[in-house]
Parts: C-alpha cells; sequence; structure tokens
C-alpha cells in the first residue's frame, strides 16, 4: 500500500533530488509481516517450477532495463558507473544462480539401523521453509544486497520482506516491482517496507519471523542480534580488509590491486582493501608504485565512465572519514584532502594501532601500509583485528600462499588477487565481528530452511 510520506533521495555528487521515496512506519511493518504469515502456506507449497519461473522472470525483466538500473544506481548511490554497472551484472548472476538452485533443494536417506532399534526403520529428511525471512539492506550496494536476501527466500519457499536503507531505496523498490509482476508468486510473498530504525525494529522483533538477514555495520548488527533473539540471524557487518605482500609477490601486481581494490565503489565496500602489511625488503619499491598508481586514479562525476572515486554517500560520512585521517597519526604519503564532495584516493603509512583509520572500518577511499619484518608478523597483524571477512596475500610461493590459507582467521582467503573478489554463487561471510551465516543463492537457501526427519516403520 501507498504511504502518506515521502523523503528526497539525494545525488551524493551535488545534492539535486533524484526522487521523492515512500517512508514507511512500524504500522506498515507489523502489517507487512501479518500479510506473509498469511501467504507462508501457499508459499511453502509452491512447486518448484513456479518459484524457478518467478526467479528466471525478474532476471529476464531486470536484463531488458539494464542501463536504466545502472543510471538509476550511480543516482541514488553516488557510486561511480563502473561500479554500478558492476552491481547490476553481479545481480543477474544472482538471480539466475538462485533458480539453478531451486533444483537442488533436496534431502538425503538415513540409515537408521545403526541401533539394533531401528531395525526395519525407513529415514529420510527433507529441506522445509524456514518461515518469514527479512532482509536488511546497506547503502553501498542496495540492488545487489536485495538480490541475496529475496532470490534465496523465494528459491527456499519463504515469504520475504525487504528493507532498504533510507537513502538508497529505489532500485530495490523497482526490483521488488518486477518480481512481483511476474505473476509466478503470490503478491505478499515478496514486500517491501521503507523506513527508519522502528522499522527495522518492529521487523525483527517480531517472534512470527523465521530468519532475519542484515547487512550493515558490525554496532547495528549486534543490536538486531539481541533484539532478534531467539529468531535466527544472519549477519554480513562488514570488515577492515588486510592484504599482504611478499618479498616474493610481483610488486607491480599487488600494487594494481591495491589501487583496483582499494578505491572501488569509493572506498565504500566492506572488502575493500583498507590494511596493507609489506615485508620489510619490499617497503619502498612497493610505496613507490603504489604511489604512482594512485595518482592516476580519477575523481569526479559518477556519471563518466572513467571516473573511480567519487563523493560519498552523505556529507557526514565525509566528514567522519576526513577526521579519521587528521586523527590517524600516520604519514600522507597521498590524498588526505577533499576534492569537492569527494575525498581523493588516499595513502597512509604507519597508521599506530589504536587508530580508528587502522582498526576500524573506515568506509571510504583510504588504503593504509605497514612494513612488516616477516609474514609471521604479517599474519598475526591481519588476525589482530576485531574483523574477519575477507584477506588476501600476494606471493609467487605455494607453502606461502597455503600458509595464508591456513592461518588468516577470515570467511575468505583469496591469493594474487584483490579480498573484494566475490563470486557470487560461492559461500560468502565472516568470522568475529565481521559476522554470522553465509550468503551465496545455494549457502544462504540452506540458512533459510531447516531438516525435517522422517522416520517410518512399515
Amino acid at each position: 500500500m501507498e504511504t502518506g510520506e515521502t523523503s528526497d533521495v539525494i545525488f551524493p555528487y551535488d545534492g539535486s533530488v533524484v526522487a521523492a521515496a515512500p517512508v514507511g512506519t512500524a504500522e506498515l511493518a507489523a502489517r507487512a509481516v501479518d500479510e506473509a504469515l498469511a501467504v507462508a502456506p501457499a508459499m511453502a507449497a509452491l512447486p518448484s517450477h513456479a518459484r524457478r519461473a518467478a526467479l528466471m522472470g525478474v532476471h529476464d525483466a531486470l536484463a531488458g532495463r539494464r542501463e536504466e538500473f545502472e543510471r538509476l544506481l550511480v543516482l541514488e548511490t553516488g557510486k561511480p558507473l563502473a561500479d554500478c554497472r558492476v552491481e547490476v551484472a553481479r545481480t543477474l548472476v544472482t538471480l539466475a544462480t538462485a533458480a539453478e538452485e531451486v533444483a537442488r533443494l533436496h534431502g538425503e536417506t538415513v540409515p537408521l539401523d545403526l541401533l539394533p532399534a531401528g531395525e526395519g526403520l525407513v529415514g529420510f529428511w527433507t529441506r522445509r521453509p524456514i518461515g518469514i525471512v527479512v532482509g536488511i539492506t546497506g547503502y553501498n550496494y542496495p540492488l545487489l544486497l536485495a538480490a541475496h536476501k529475496i532470490a534465496p527466500a523465494v528459491a527456499a519457499g519463504c515469504p520475504v520482506i525487504v528493507k532498504p536503507a533510507p537513502a538508497t531505496p529505489l532500485a530495490t523498490l523497482w526490483l521488488v516491482h518486477l518480481l512481483r509482476a511476474t505473476g509466478a508468486l503470490p503478491p505478499a510473498a515478496v514486500q517491501l517496507v521503507t523506513g527508519d530504525v522502528e522499522v527495522g525494529r518492529t521487523l525483527v522483533e517480531d517472534r512470527r519471523i523465521g530468519a532475519v538477514s542484515f547487512t550493515g555495520s558490525a554496532a547495528a548488527g549486534h543490536v538486531i542480534a539481541r533484539n532478534a533473539a531467539p529468531t535466527k540471524v544472519l549477519l554480513e557487518l562488514g570488515s577492515n580488509a588486510a592484504l599482504v605482500v611478499a618479498a616474493d609477490a610481483d610488486l607491480p601486481a599487488a600494487a594494481d590491486a591495491v589501487v583496483r581494490g582499494g578505491y572501488y565503489a569509493s572506498g565504500q565496500a566492506c572488502i575493500s582493501v583498507q590494511r596493507v602489511l609489506v615485508e620489510e625488503p619490499v617497503r619502498e619499491e612497493f610505496l613507490a608504485l603504489l604511489a604512482d598508481r594512485v595518482k592516476d586514479v580519477v575523481v569526479g562525476d559518477p556519471r563518466s565512465p572513467d571516473t573511480r572515486v567519487a563523493p560519498l554517500i552523505d556529507p557526514a560520512s565525509t566528514e567522519r572519514v576526513l577526521g579519521w585521517l587528521r586523527d590517524s597519526g600516520g604519514t600522507l604519503v597521498a590524498g588526505g584532502t577533499a576534492d569537492g564532495r569527494a575525498i581523493r584516493p588516499t595513502v597512509l603509512t604507519d597508521v599506530p594501532e589504536g587508530a580508528a583509520a587502522w582498526d576500524e572500518e573506515i568506509f571510504g577511499p583510504v588504503v593504509c601500509v605497514r612494513s612488516m619484518p616477516d609474514l609471521d608478523a604479517a599474519f598475526a597483524a591481519v588476525n589482530a583485528s576485531r574483523y574477519g571477512l575477507h584477506a588476501s596475500v600476494f606471493t609467487r610461493s605455494l607453502a606461502t600462499a597455503f600458509a595464508a590459507i591456513e592461518r588468516i582467521e577470515a570467511g575468505g582467503v583469496v591469493v594474487n588477487d584483490v579480498p573484494g573478489f566475490r563470486a557470487d554463487n560461492m559461500p560468502y561471510g565472516g568470522v568475529k565481528d565481521s559476522g554470522i551465516g553465509r550468503e551465496g543463492p545455494r549457502f544462504a537457501i540452506e540458512e533459510f530452511t531447516v531438516t525435517r526427519m522422517a522416520v517410518i516403520r512399515p
């Protein structure tokens, strides 16, 4: 239903108004749960071909409006066009992969006669929908994050209610509209409620919910986990991604990766490169290569295909990042200042422990470089963070690569590429304060279903 209140969506580049978006209320959120609960039995009974048809239908509809979605994402997020093109492409992969996973949603037989009491019994388990799924998304990749909540829920046979970030609701509104327009699902199977913290609290605290899937800050995720208990919660809470440069690494490739992985989406990505740990013998050579490459990063209008860094989502975020830079205690190698509404790509060295720019997720175009006496110290420094989503290591040594995979405490370890690499069909999630649970359609579908054991005595 329509809401009586609207809020302007602002283009971060120049502050102009993109559109007026509806603003939901706690009452509407509670009504959405009522509607989802009523349709849950029909959604659980929906045949596989209908769920697959819905997902492929929205995939095809989105593919047909691809450029329009790219332009809309640029306007509401302020991200460079290059990153918005990647977001739409990844969204299409996510929808198609979820559709494929519908055919793989099955159980297994179980030998029950391991004890004499089980002789003659037949046992098998199936997967059943967990119930209503609430998906709460961040502002940085609104379309892709929504797809990672909605598509696995539909594939699993769960009604889903998505709440986009207040600053970036438009692409998600359009995605939900296209999915409902396929006509393959009951209308209340996929709903969207905009609004503030009160709307989110109403959704996650409702005991009728089967699972809550949240992408955002660690602080907000901790609150959601407490408020939602004992409901199942999946949390993707960002990170402070590290990239280790071994002495034997291809240094030009490593420098390219830091620039590519540190400044994409203007640094507003949870697995963008923030900490770079370089073995001491190659520190100076690596820094020279990095400083040379940073000069070529184009800062400006996100609508230009050449732009790689644009303004952050809002002025408050910009001021926070600039404040962290002023208080970093590190040595400035490049950037560190505002360029209009944007922050120039920044490189800091020797930022001490305890500084927010080193310890916390900066969510801006900032990379901090520190030299390490050896790889043992580098791996220990990676693990010293309270976060653990993705990390990477550059090396020519297979032994070093496997040591990193074995010893680094993270949900993913990438060798000779950026920690920001993510294929949307792989398991994605973190450890420690980076969250709990895994995304990627196959793995999210498992999270959104429960096993039901059947025991039969013929």
